[in-house]
């Protein structure tokens, strides 16, 4: 019997040192597979934003937020909070819901996603082309994300916008940058940054390094 259970045991241990490294390269698939996921679903969250927006489906889009997620759109400043979220959204920019002759349309293109390795945050840069009743505009969103209940939800929604001109003047003339005094409802928090929309030049910065280089974003 002790020989036997000396040949099952060299038996036995190269199997388990082959089947350790196979454990974790099926445990890293498994955790590669979920940043997928989790990359995918942010695409589907940070899309139907732009959905909503373009109904003015002002309540929809406020769900999409964390209880103490931010919203900073151009130049009027932070609003912290999803009811302040909603209050700005239908206060300050147009009643809920579509109405006869108001134009909306809020495209979000090119989206550029990074999940944290623990699954839990997220980051995702996308541009926002805007054709509206006052002309065409074109924004770049820096947004934040957290993993709340298995579901993905804006902690920080922030767009600059890089330009608004009109239809007829196309690049000719443009809209200045909104500010905090502009408009109502008043901000919780100043603007992040203070800049000039076209003819001048300002590149929101990337959340995430140069791919090739591996170098972070340098202002």
């Amino acid at each position: 019997m002790k020989h036997v259970k000396v040949i099952l045991a060299c038996l036995l241990v190269p199997a388990l040192a082959s089947a350790a490294p196979d454990s974790e390269r099926l445990a890293s698939l498994e955790r590669r597979l979920q940043r997928l996921e989790d990359a995918n679903q942010i695409e589907v969250v940070q899309r139907t934003y732009g959905y909503f927006v373009d109904k003015a489906m002002w309540r929809e889009v406020s769900d999409l937020f964390a209880e103490d997620g931010t919203y900073e759109i151009g130049g009027r400043g932070v609003f912290v909070g999803r009811r302040r979220v909603l209050e700005y959204l239908q206060t300050g920019l147009a009643p809920e819901r579509p109405v006869e002759g108001r134009l909306y349309n809020h495209m979000t293109l090119q989206p550029i996603v990074h999940v944290d390795p623990d699954g839990l945050r997220a980051h995702v840069r996308a541009r926002a082309w805007v054709m509206s009743s006052a002309g065409w505009g074109d924004a770049m969103y820096e947004n934040e994300l957290v993993k709340e209940g298995g579901f993905w939800k804006f902690s920080k929604v922030r767009g600059p916008f890089h330009m608004y001109s009109p239809m007829e003047g196309w690049a000719k003339t443009s809209v200045p940058n909104t500010r905090p005094d502009s408009f109502l409802p008043p901000p919780d928090r100043p603007p992040t940054v203070v800049y000039l929309a076209y003819p001048s030049v300002y590149i929101v910065p990337f959340d995430y390094p140069n791919p090739v280089t591996g170098r972070p974003w340098s202002p």
